[in-house]
């Protein structure tokens, strides 16, 4: 299967928002997140992203269809519950770009598309400039957790092998619905950081 990867930027991305949300709710119904989407909510999230002037998606399509995205945008537009863990450090929100998420169909992992979101974002985020630091934030589950698939990879050796580094000192709460639940709970998220401009060269695998 041959995969197109191409970024859009902010209002251009308008027509494909409708596949996106859909595409969030099916890749994040499965462990470690476990959401129990809806169109309402996704619709606002995403809306929020194209409305800011100088985010990007990162879109990858096989033919017309949307089966990957990653998202960026300056943290300085990011919600509160997003930029408190960097206040609280003392970093400059107009110095951090940050990565919303990035979501795969299964059939499509392992090509090199995760790290083409992570190359496009970077150098969309360089190309803006003012950004000293790329950032994300990922789950935390329990390494014992009964839900966990037999087969799950964890992301940490790929995220670090980009050079991100995890915090462990700078957390999050987001609330959400799990699947088979009734109610919003309210989850924990680590954030990774990484210089923008690091020299890569003697990361290790």
């Amino acid at each position: 299967m041959t995969v197109r990867v191409i970024a859009s930027m902010g209002q251009g991305v308008r027509p494909y928002l409708d596949a996106l949300a859909r595409l969030r709710i099916s890749v994040f119904r499965d462990y470690p997140y476990l959401y129990d989407g809806d169109m309402s909510y996704e619709h606002r999230y995403l809306e929020a992203y194209a409305r800011s002037r100088r985010s990007v998606f990162v879109l990858a399509l096989d033919g017309d269809e949307v089966v990957g995205c990653s998202t960026g945008i300056p943290l300085a537009d990011e919600v509160a519950a997003i930029q408190q863990p960097f206040v609280e450090r003392g970093m400059l929100l107009n110095e951090v770009f940050y990565f919303g998420e990035s979501v795969l169909l299964p059939a499509y992992r392992g090509q090199g598309i995760g790290h083409r979101f992570f190359d496009l974002r970077e150098s969309h985020a360089r190309h803006q400039g003012g950004f000293r630091w790329t950032a994300f934030c990922a789950v935390e589950r329990a390494p014992n957790d009964p839900r966990r698939p037999l087969d799950h990879r964890a992301n940490d050796p790929f995220w670090t092998k980009r050079g991100y580094r995890r915090q462990d000192d700078m957390f999050c709460t987001l609330d959400w619905t799990e699947i088979d639940a009734v109610e919003p709970s309210a989850h924990r998220l680590r954030f990774w950081l990484r210089p923008l401009n690091a020299d890569l060269t003697n990361s290790s695998a």
